[in-house]
């Protein structure tokens, strides 16, 4: 399981030993500091719980729910158990405790503990973050992220599909609608990607006020969004659909994994779009 440890290494900021991963995993380069800061600082931040989370952000409950697996398998959970470097060293402890399991009775108890997870913590969100990744990302981490989602497929295929949807999908609250709760509900909704369906960044929110010819912001996604919203509602929401379309689109091309992670992703990206087109008619 070192391919796995080594890349969630890489989600950390470059260091003297990044060079050799980069080499070993033939990225085609090495990953820069100014990248590592653009991508998983300003964008695609590497927590799960921002992707899992009703609120889109860090901690809550999603956090506290991947803390509660670690006490579960009788480990202290780190400060941050939902990033990504963290997360991965865990799901390659548990394939090595699976291997030097005693007997084949504690090998099966690590194998299950592995599947769990894997489904419920890692391939719940990460296929989504990985798309959209691929989108934005250049260079070394357009590649470190198409590895990591094989890797993550092949252990995927190999470890079998649970019967369940993973907790963190069960749970999350559907798509606000404005007419009924409010446009803040409405903003919280939309940068929150388990409810969207679709991940919003900063760099979305940059092209759309070019594309839509409104004037910029800087600022929080949340501040950047009202203010397109409050200069022209109709083509922002357009627009919006057009990135939950987008985002559907890509999920049927790339195939995300079985346990109806696949379907609810899709759906929610689905209902958002006619949610938003619904919502610039009117």
């Amino acid at each position: 399981m070192e391919l796995i440890r080594a890349l969630g290494a890489l989600a950390e900021p470059p260091c003297r030993g990044s060079r050799e991963l980069a080499e070993a995993l033939d990225l085609g380069g090495v990953p820069e500091e100014s990248s590592y800061s653009d991508l998983f600082l300003f964008q695609l931040y590497p927590y799960a719980s921002v992707y899992l989370g009703e609120e889109g952000m860090l901690g809550g409950e999603a956090r506290d729910r991947i803390a509660g697996f670690w006490r579960a398998l009788g480990f202290d959970p780190p400060a941050e158990p939902d990033h990504l470097t963290v997360m991965l060293a865990l799901y390659a402890r548990l394939c090595e405790a699976e291997i030097e399991g005693v007997d084949e009775a504690a090998r099966r108890s690590w194998r299950n503990a592995r599947k769990a997870f894997l489904w419920e913590h890692l391939l719940s969100w990460l296929p989504v973050y990985l798309a959209k990744l691929g989108e934005v990302a250049t260079g070394p981490y357009r590649r470190w992220g198409k590895i990591l989602a094989e890797a993550l497929k092949a252990q995927g295929l190999e470890l079998g599909v649970p019967e369940l949807l993973p907790l963190h999908l069960r749970q999350a609250p559907p798509f606000a609608d404005p007419r009924e709760e409010g446009g803040e509900a409405l903003l919280r909704s939309l940068l929150a990607p388990v409810r969207s369906g679709f991940i919003l960044l900063r760099s979305d929110l940059e092209r759309a006020s070019r594309e839509l010819k409104l004037g910029g912001r800087i600022g929080e996604r949340r501040f950047v969004l009202k203010a397109l919203l409050s200069q022209d509602a109709t083509g922002t929401f357009r627009w919006l659909a057009g990135q939950a379309r987008r985002a559907s689109l890509s999920y049927r091309r790339r195939g995300l994994p079985g346990a109806g992670v696949s379907e609810f992703w899709l759906g929610r990206a689905q209902v958002s779009a006619s949610l938003l087109e619904t919502l610039a008619e009117s």
